[in-house]
């Protein structure tokens, strides 16, 4: 009689060793670099205002281009990844947007500087969601939240770092320093994921002619496991099949999760961008000095980086309810930012503030929301949340920019910010008992 391994199992009695520090340690640095090129355009924005003589209402469809891209990133990237593996369009992605990244320290007109932010923007997009899905196979239930997110920080991070450079060499070396490192440094880092990076054990389960390479990754989990020639693998805790189908996304439970998923991520991370790339626009407006403009940015992200520190625990045990909180948290903050007269300290503490709410926020909902869906669409699924988000992250830079050109003060548009936030926080008020009673339903094998 044939033996049975059941992978999930395996997965879930494995104590946090080098293995998964390896997955955890690559991720983060896929993510450094991806934040860092992510945001690296708010960087250059004031200078290119002084250098290129364009006027900053200008500056939200500059803004607007990458993330654009980011939009077709993620189901593209998505469907590779569900099709080829995630190793494969995790390497595929920092490879392309790190070259369309490089090629902008060349752009010589708002266009050429458009039309690679776009190009970029469809890497920079579609890697997110795949090292989700990556880190959400590969962690202990117990531990799955806070594995997720103690990789997707470096996105925090490589942001924060991009301020840092900016404030240190962009003045001597010019803006063009930010994207020779940004172009150069994804494509180090997807070198090392092509030699140490994983694919994904749930992945291989579901592709019989790769069971070698199968065998392979499960013998670096969990070297005690013995592997018989006609052993078969399975997923317990999760109803799987090789083929997608977009009606999956949307059964059971799933036909209210799936959609309130879809516009939590959109207004938190169109009044993220919003608030990460007009403060140092705002900031430098009022005559702030651009090197100090520009740290408001680093501010933003270093305070995300205490929030996802902060939730990630909270979200392994309490699930979404950290969520909610968070979009409590966000609304005063990004509101009060746009209270004019205020003193520099009051609005970089108030900046700070709302990176602690607005990341930590982003960084529980994509630890949560990979968590509802099985492995055989869990990519697409992630991925087009990615999608809908990038949807916000598109409108409000655009947005932004066209109110400016209608002379609407910026502090107004913080306002307006902080009126969305309260939408959000009543889908994720909806959303936190679903979200439970799916993970009960998957606990006791009852899906759809």
């Amino acid at each position: 009689m044939a033996t049975r391994i059941d992978i999930a199992a395996v997965i879930d009695e494995q104590k946090f060793g080098s293995f998964h520090l390896t997955v955890v340690g690559l991720s983060f640095l896929l993510m450094l670099v991806d934040g860092y090129d992510n945001i690296s355009i708010a960087y250059i924005a004031p200078l290119l205002i002084q250098e290129w003589g364009i006027d900053k209402s200008a500056l939200g469809p500059l803004f607007g281009a990458g993330l654009l891209g980011g939009l077709f990133g993620p189901p593209l990237f998505g469907y590779l990844a569900d099709r080829y593996g995630r190793k494969f369009a995790v390497i595929l992605g920092a490879f392309f947007f790190g070259v369309f990244t490089l090629a902008q320290v060349w752009a010589d007109s708002l266009a050429s500087m458009m039309a690679l932010r776009f190009i970029a923007g469809i890497g920079i997009g579609g890697v997110l969601p795949i090292t989700v899905a990556l880190n959400a196979e590969f962690a202990p239930r117990r531990i799955r939240a806070s594995m997720t997110m103690l990789s997707f920080v470096g996105v925090a991070l490589g942001g924060a770092l991009g301020g840092l450079v900016a404030s240190r060499f962009m003045a001597s070396h010019g803006w063009q320093v930010i994207f020779w490192s940004g172009g150069i440094a994804p494509m180090l880092v997807g070198v090392l994921a092509l030699f140490f990076f994983p694919e994904s054990l749930k992945f291989l389960s579901l592709k019989p002619e790769r069971r070698a390479e199968l065998v392979r990754v499960l013998h670096k989990l969990s070297p005690t496991t013995v592997v018989a020639a006609d052993t078969r693998f399975v997923l317990s805790d999760e109803a799987n099949q090789a083929q997608f189908a977009f009606k999956d996304l949307l059964e059971g439970r799933l036909a209210w999760i799936t959609p309130l998923f879809w516009l939590v991520n959109v207004i938190s991370l169109l009044v993220f961008f919003f608030v990460n790339q007009w403060t140092p626009v705002l900031l430098a407006s009022t005559g702030i000095p651009v090197e100090r403009a520009v740290m408001a940015t680093s501010l933003f992200m270093f305070g995300g980086f205490a929030g996802v520190i902060a939730i990630m625990r909270p979200v392994d045990r309490f699930g979404l309810l950290p969520v909610p909180i968070l979009f409590a948290i966000s609304i005063p903050a990004v509101g009060l930012i746009g209270v004019a007269g205020l003193p520099e300290w009051a609005i970089m503490t108030l900046v700070g503030v709302a990176g602690f709410g607005l990341i930590a926020l982003q960084f529980g909902i994509i630890a949560t929301e990979s968590q509802v869906y099985p492995t055989y669409i869990r990519s697409w699924g992630v991925g087009l949340c990615f999608a809908f988000g990038r949807v916000g992250s598109v409108i409000g830079p655009l947005v932004g920019g066209a109110m400016l050109a209608r002379q609407v003060a910026v502090q107004s548009l913080f306002y307006l910010a902080s009126s969305l936030l309260v939408i959000g926080l009543l889908a994720a008020v909806k959303l936190t008992p679903l979200y439970r009673l799916r993970l009960q339903d998957m606990l006791r094998g009852d899906q759809p």
